[in-house]
């Protein structure tokens, strides 16, 4: 199991505080994903690694239906955002470009901020701090999605 560090936020974190309407206006989720949670933590972009994970409370990505949320956080190389629950359309989102989004009801209530963690997706199980989390597994077809990089690349690739 891939193993990363946390970066945790908390309930109701919305789109805008993901990435400000402000930035939206740029060219591209390369020039935009410098400024991911530039109200909550400016050095973000800076501190997360590829295969790191972002960690929520309930409701997390509410607000504005913008693809560009979870864009930026997989354009850093975020592992998996992993929440308590997620507002339906940045979870629709988040799959459609291939961005894992696991429900996990205990794990944030029991983690922090730089802690280290190791996701099983096709398992659904986490672990963290030494205790293993059961987490949603996602159905086969939507770990298919993931696999091929989202579900634009999926049916591309079914041509």
């Amino acid at each position: 199991m891939p193993s990363g560090t946390i970066f945790k936020f908390h309930n109701d974190l919305d789109t805008d505080q993901i990435i400000g309407s402000q930035y939206l206006l740029l060219p591209d989720l390369e020039e935009m994903k410098v400024h991911t949670f530039e109200s909550l933590d400016p050095e973000f972009p800076k501190k997360v690694k590829a295969g790191d994970y972002v960690v929520g409370g309930e409701n997390f990505g509410c607000g504005s239906s913008r693809e560009q949320a979870p864009g930026v956080l997989k354009a850093l190389g975020v592992e998996a955002v992993i929440a308590k629950s997620f507002a339906r359309i940045f979870f629709r989102n988040a799959i459609n470009i291939g961005l894992p989004v696991i429900v996990c009801k205990e794990l944030p209530d029991e983690v922090s901020t730089g802690d280290v963690m190791e996701l099983s997706l096709s398992e659904g199980i986490v672990r963290a701090n030494k205790k293993e989390y059961s987490c949603t597994k996602l159905p086969e077809y939507m770990q298919n999605i993931l696999n091929q990089g989202g579900l634009i690349a999926s049916l591309n690739k079914e041509d």
